[in-house]
């Protein structure tokens, strides 16, 4: 048995490199695993939205919109709140690819944007917030993979098995208190969140499936539940943070926004059940004026009669496809 327990790893080794070149391009992991987490986020959004009728090509134009405003927001929000982390170089304050986006900041720009582009589009945003909330949860998770080869967000030290070996220039470059330099293992706080994530995105979508959620109630879920764990995550931390009467200002969000997405949920909850939109009315009907064009140069189908000047079909009236609403509209009972 001793020889077995001798065995064990004592701890998670950091990574010896960040980035790798293919010719002149310089590819970091962090942003590697971010390109790899939307493009996911995407994929199983269009997946989510098609399964409760909706047009899964939307997903490819709200994406379009919402991604650059998510980056854009995470690094608003990650420059405001931990202005030392800043690379010291003139581009210092766009420099994602170094890490450092702030999800709360992310989501609360894109989610704005995204609801702008749903309303231009004439489609109802919040069965459309409930279908992307678990996949913002697996983009998360694959970004954090990032933080492990940037060697951050991290906590407190520890001698646990799975204690993350942090080098002493990240140590130093991290921020984290002197009295703690010596120590070389620490909580790996971003393995934690990537576990919650995918494990809150797994709940989602089974409570989705099994409970009667109207819309933005899942993704209010999202927002108390991610949230909610920060909590936790950030009374371990240690790395560098703005702190207020002793408390990251990270703490103070946490709390904020858990109880404003528990509150969220249950306003969702009680909600008058109303019909929502599910396709742009507008895409409906051109593609539907594209259909017609496409027929009236097709010809008279071979069963029709030519010379019949009411233009009615011999085999009996239009199905209800046919004479449903000409905009297209496809609506749909307040639940997930």
């Amino acid at each position: 048995m001793a020889h077995v327990t001798g065995a064990l790893p004592q701890f998670i080794p950091s990574p010896p490199i960040n980035s790798f070149h293919i010719g002149p391009l310089d590819i970091h992991f962090y942003a590697l695993g971010y390109i790899i987490g939307i493009t996911l986020a995407i994929l199983i959004t269009r997946r989510r939205w098609r399964a409760i009728g909706g047009d899964p090509d939307v997903v490819n134009d709200i994406a379009l919109w919402v991604v650059p405003a998510g980056i854009i927001g995470g690094r608003i929000y990650f420059d405001i709140t931990t202005p030392d982390d800043i690379p010291h170089v003139w581009y210092g304050v766009f420099a994602v690819w170094t890490g450092g986006l702030g999800i709360w900041g992310g989501v609360a720009l894109a989610a704005a944007v995204g609801v702008l582009r749903l309303r231009r589009l004439g489609i109802s945003a919040g069965p459309f917030a409930n279908a992307v909330a678990p996949a913002l949860l697996v983009a998360q998770a694959i970004g954090r993979i990032g933080n492990y080869f940037n060697k951050e967000l991290f906590g407190k030290p520890t001698t646990l098995p799975w204690g993350l070996e942090i080098p002493y220039a990240y140590r130093v470059q991290g921020g984290i208190p002197a009295q703690d330099l010596h120590f070389a293992t620490f909580q790996p706080t971003f393995l934690y969140e990537l576990i919650w994530d995918l494990a809150l995105a797994a709940f989602l979508v089974w409570l989705g499936h099994h409970a009667k959620i109207k819309p933005w109630g899942l993704f209010a879920l999202y927002v108390a539940g991610y949230s909610a764990f920060r909590i936790f995550e950030e009374s371990v931390r240690i790395d560098s943070s703005e702190y207020f009467f002793g408390l990251r200002l990270n703490m103070y969000i946490a709390v904020i926004m858990t109880v404003v997405g528990f509150a969220w949920f249950i306003v969702a909850q009680r909600r008058p059940e109303r019909p929502v939109v599910l396709r742009s009315p507008s895409r409906t009907a051109s593609q539907a004026s594209a259909a017609q064009a496409a027929a009236d140069e097709a010809g008279p189908a071979a069963g029709d009669d030519p010379d019949d000047e009411d233009g009615e079909d011999s085999a009996g009236p239009p199905s209800a496809d046919a004479t449903g609403d000409s905009a297209g509209v496809s609506t749909a009972r307040s639940e997930e």
